[in-house]
Parts: C-alpha cells; sequence; structure tokens
C-alpha cells in the first residue's frame, strides 16, 4: 500500500464513502486529538470517518509552542502523573513515531538567584530523572556563569549560571496533517472543509452527523454507529448540538508567541525561564526564534483569536530581562494565538486550570474528548477510542499506535545518511534535501520525482526562499490543502517567517496550486485577496490595546471557508 496522499480526488472519494457507508467511528474535528483518535481507530481494523469545518489544524494544533515536552510546571502542581506519561510520549515521537518531525533541541534555564540554582536545579533534576534521559541526547547539566554566556553570549549581566537540558520540539500542524494522512494510508475516509450542522438520532441515541462539505455547499448525512466528538475549544458548541447536559467544560486560554530573526539573539540552544504567570520559552525556529507564551482567559471569537499590543508588549518586556541588546517590536516578523481547550475549574487563573484530560459518553453513541495538551495527543486519542468501542458491542483490538510510526517515518535514519546521495541525483543542494527530510521524511521521493518531471518546481519561490515551489503544489496535490491560506500558514510557515506575512508570495503560490485545485483566475484573484485581507487584519489586530478592540479588527477579514452560500 502506497503513502495515501490527500489530493483534490482523494477528497471527492472520502466525501462519496462519507455520505454513503456506515462507520464503525465518525471523529468530529481534524485537531492533533481528532486525527490521532482516526489513526487510533483505523489501526484497530475499525471504520473510520474524520470531518473538519475548517483545515487540518487550522485552531489550536498551529498554534502552540511547537514543543513535546513534559510541563515543567507541573511539577510545580505536584501532577508528576501528567508530567511522566508526557516524557513518555515525548520519548516515542523523538524515536519511534516520527523522528523525521520531532527532534531533540537543547535548552538552558538561566539562574539570576543563588536560591534560583537550588530552586530549579531540584525541578530539573526530578524532570530529568522522570524521563530518564528517553528520547534526548543527554541528562541535564549545571552551568556556571562563563559557560552561559559562552552558550548564550545575548544573555544580560543579570545572569549567574544555568542548568541545560533538552526539550523535543515538532511542527505541529505538519504532524496533525501527518496523524490524518496516516489514517488515510491505513484506510479512514477523510475530509476538511465538511463542517458537522446536527446530529443524527435514533431515539435517544446518537447514530451519525448531518455535515455540509464547505467547498460545494451540498448538505449530507454521516451515519456512524459511534462518533467521537474531539473540537476542543469548540467542546462546549458541539456538546450542545447532541442536546442533554454536558458531562464538563472547556475554558480557552490564549497563548501568544512572536516570532523574531535568528540574528537578533545570539544563543546555541533555546531558553525557559518563569514569569510571574507561567513560563517563557525562546524557542529555536530555523532562522528564526519562537517566543512564547502568555496565559490569559479567552471568551471571544474562537476561530481566530486576536494577538493585541498589550500581549506583544508583555512578551517582550519578559524576554528583554533576559537580553543585553533588548528587543523592539520592529524585530517581530511574524505574531501568532492560539487557544489552550482546559477543562473548567473552580480557580479564576487559567495557569491553574487543570491539563489533564476528560473522556465521556453525554448522550449514548456519542464521546467526548476535552482537555490535554498537544504532548499527550495519543493517550487521548486512545482513550477517546476505548471508551468509544465499548458501545460496537464486538471485540475490538487493543490500540496499537505506539508502535506505528508516522508516513515519512520509516526509513528515515536511513535517508538521513544518504542525503549527499540523493543531493546528486537529483541535482539540489545538501541543505535543500536536509531541509526536506525534515519535512516529509523518507516521502521526500515523492517531492523529488515530481521535480524530476517538472524541473522548474525545483526551485526557491521567490517571495520566500526558504521553500522550494515544489512544496507549495505538493500541500494541495497530496496535503490535504483546499486554500491559499492552508498552504501559506499551516503547510509552510510562510505566514510567520517572512516580513510581509506572505503576501508577496501569495499570488506566486496561488499560481503553482491553481491547476490542481482547478482555480481560474477570478479563483486565484479571491484566494490572493482573501489572504491579503487576513494579513491586514492581523496585523491591525496587534495593534489595538485589549482583546476586544483586536478581536474586533481580526474579525475584518472573514473566514474563507464560510462564503459558501
Amino acid at each position: 500500500m502506497s503513502a495515501h496522499p490527500l489530493g483534490p480526488s482523494q477528497r471527492t472519494e472520502a466525501l462519496d464513502r462519507l455520505g454513503s457507508d456506515e462507520f464503525d467511528i465518525l471523529v468530529i474535528g481534524g485537531g492533533v486529538v481528532g486525527a490521532g483518535a482516526a489513526l487510533d481507530a483505523a489501526t484497530r481494523g475499525l471504520r473510520v470517518g474524520l470531518v473538519e469545518a475548517r483545515d487540518y489544524a487550522s485552531g489550536t494544533s498551529s498554534r502552540s509552542s511547537k514543543l513535546f515536552h513534559g510541563g515543567l510546571r507541573y511539577l510545580e502542581q505536584f501532577n508528576f502523573s501528567l508530567v511522566f506519561e508526557a516524557l513518555r510520549e515525548r520519548s516515542l515521537v523523538l524515536n519511534t513515531l516520527c523522528p523525521h518531525l520531532a527532534r531533540p533541541v537543547p535548552f538552558i534555564y538561566p539562574l539570576r538567584t543563588r536560591f534560583d540554582r537550588a530552586y530549579a536545579g531540584l525541578g530539573i533534576g526530578v524532570y530529568d530523572v522522570m524521563g530518564a534521559g528517553r528520547g534526548v541526547p543527554g541528562h541535564h547539566e549545571h552551568l556556571g556563569r562563563g559557560r552561559t554566556l559562552e552558550s548564550f553570549p545575548s544573555g544580560s549581566s543579570a545572569i549567574r549560571g544555568a542548568i541545560r537540558f533538552y526539550e523535543g520540539q515538532v511542527d505541529d500542524a505538519r504532524h496533525t496533517m501527518t496523524l490524518i494522512r496516516t489514517a488515510a494510508h491505513f484506510g479512514a475516509s477523510c475530509a476538511n472543509s465538511t463542517r458537522v450542522t446536527g446530529f443524527l438520532r435514533d431515539g435517544d441515541r446518537v447514530v451519525g452527523a448531518r455535515v455540509r462539505d464547505l467547498e460545494s455547499g451540498r448538505q449530507f448525512d454521516i451515519r456512524a454507529r459511534q462518533v467521537i466528538n474531539a473540537t476542543g475549544v469548540w467542546t462546549d458548541e458541539t456538546q450542545g448540538m447532541a442536546g442533554g447536559r454536558g458531562k464538563f467544560r472547556v475554558r480557552a486560554s490564549k497563548g501568544v508567541h512572536l516570532v523574531v530573526p535568528r540574528d537578533r539573539i545570539n544563543s546555541s540552544t533555546g531558553i525557559i525561564t518563569r514569569t510571574e504567570k507561567s513560563l517563557l520559552f525562546v524557542i529555536p525556529w530555523g532562522s528564526h526564534w519562537i517566543v512564547g507564551t502568555t496565559d490569559t482567559d479567552w471568551s471571544l471569537d474562537l476561530a481566530h483569536p486576536a494577538a493585541s499590543r498589550a500581549d506583544i508588549e508583555y512578551l517582550l518586556g519578559h524576554v528583554n530581562t533576559l537580553l543585553a541588546d533588548p528587543l523592539t517590536a520592529d524585530d517581530v516578523v511574524g505574531v501568532y494565538a492560539g487557544l489552550r481547550p482546559l477543562l473548567a475549574g473552580e480557580s479564576d487563573s487559567t495557569s491553574k486550570l487543570s491539563r489533564e484530560h476528560a473522556v465521556a459518553n453525554p448522550v449514548s453513541g456519542l464521546t467526548v474528548i476535552a482537555g490535554g495538551k498537544y504532548t499527550t495527543y495519543r493517550v487521548m486519542a486512545k482513550d477517546a477510542v476505548d471508551l468509544a468501542v465499548q458501545g460496537l458491542n464486538r471485540a475490538v483490538p487493543a490500540s496499537c499506535t505506539e508502535r506505528v510510526p508516522l508516513l515519512g517515518a520509516d526509513g528515515y535514519p536511513g535517508a538521513w545518511n544518504n542525503r549527499r546521495r540523493s543531493a546528486e541525483s537529483s541535482g539540489l543542494a545538501v541543505a535543500t534535501i536536509e531541509h526536506l527530510l525534515g519535512r516529509y521524511g523518507t516521502l521526500t521521493d515523492e517531492l523529488l520525482d515530481i521535480v524530476a518531471q517538472r524541473p522548474e518546481l525545483g526551485v526557491p519561490l521567490s517571495g520566500a526562499p526558504e521553500y522550494l515551489k515544489v512544496e507549495a503544489y505538493y500541500a494541495a496535490s497530496h496535503e490535504g490543502a483546499r486554500h491559499l491560506e492552508d498552504v501559506l500558514t499551516r503547510r509552510t510557515r510562510i505566514s510567520i517567517e517572512v516580513a510581509d506575512r506572505g503576501t508577496a508570495a501569495a499570488r506566486e503560490v496561488a499560481d503553482l496550486v491553481a491547476p490542481v485545485l482547478g482555480w481560474g483566475e477570478a479563483d486565484i484573484a479571491r484566494e490572493v485577496a482573501h489572504y491579503d485581507a487576513r494579513v491586514a487584519a492581523e496585523r491591525e489586530s496587534q495593534h489595538q490595546l485589549d482583546d476586544y478592540t483586536a478581536d474586533a479588527a481580526r474579525l475584518g477579514a472573514p473566514d474563507v471557508r464560510l462564503g459558501v452560500s
């Protein structure tokens, strides 16, 4: 069985199956947990469907800190079980599941007082022992001031030393999309731009969902013996469609991240430090740094959470306490905001709400999964499917996803070792092959085959030279991208990595994907205009003083998928 593409024809076939077959499991939500649930169910031999209203990973799962980590702050809450579980999952993704997408990254925890070394050293030491160094190159190490500033020359004079340790990093949107593609490889019928508008009922039991294809406007029913609601921050809204009372409530917490050029901070490692509210990360990201995050309650638009000027100033203020040469707003290339789906609790502070997940059957035939964190997606997915299959009234194999590598992982170490030969045979630079291997793993051969047939696609995009033209083409032909925004914000990271946020590359990319997606000149113009409006609205929102005005500014650009009448 070849790697399953998610191109336009495969989406059409998936929609046909969704409308005609009866499924064992229908998953609602194409974020990391929904994608993980679809893969978990499909690898148990079940008939699986998945629908996503927007694009795969378009919500929280493309807007995280892009780390697989145990969560140091949960040690302070004495939540050892969550930390241990997360560190185990970190090891799995780094070693087995997707070594082409996730990699270990060194970090330092700067120390500014003598108390810091004892306090942080104990916490990181426990963290390290719990992880047992699994999946990372080494254990934690204490550094004096001299060695700290050798690794972090941009550090301020207040830094007395540091503790060095490792975390795992991943491109969250690519990882989630690859989960979807792997689920499709095992037989799942997956469709994005497909919104659930209501549930089908047989008496008190949920027996499927009514959906609308937002590309064509067609409505149809999907019949399923069990439905899994994995809609993250939309959980309450989706639960409401089923009637009855939900078993739990989800509260959204906004996390904002800034992207700045790599040359503005001179460091060979990432940096993690405490703020009065949570942890601040400075994360290496190719030719950039990601600085985040905030942790504030959010009750406004869930699809497009907006970063305000106050959010940006908060992050700059905290990161600048670490830097000898402070960052300014002019250094910020990109900004993104995501929402954490926290299980609502008694506390007024979102940073104290539980990151643990919960699974329930609020209505017969419907399983709801909520809470959790990106790192533990696989455990969440397993738990959701475990509960759902109890309603199938037949023997179902146990979860096996801890032994199922994602597409592109099989043979990856060998492909990496052969990268120079691949460069010679393809005519591309070794650095280009390394870039492709880090995004596609052994699926890189699919892109190289396209370049062999169409050499004009083997050159960089003029508006975003860190990416090849073939990557934009492949996003539409193999990775399920339906709109220009999908390519520029999730299949690539052009929207946050280029100073103009992708506006210069927009027309170029639209021309590349137009033949794949069947666009005419009017479609191309509409897609480019929409993307330009999105960038303008985001920029405007980031000049506003507070959440309310930022939200109003961001909503000035409509969702590209809401234009279907």
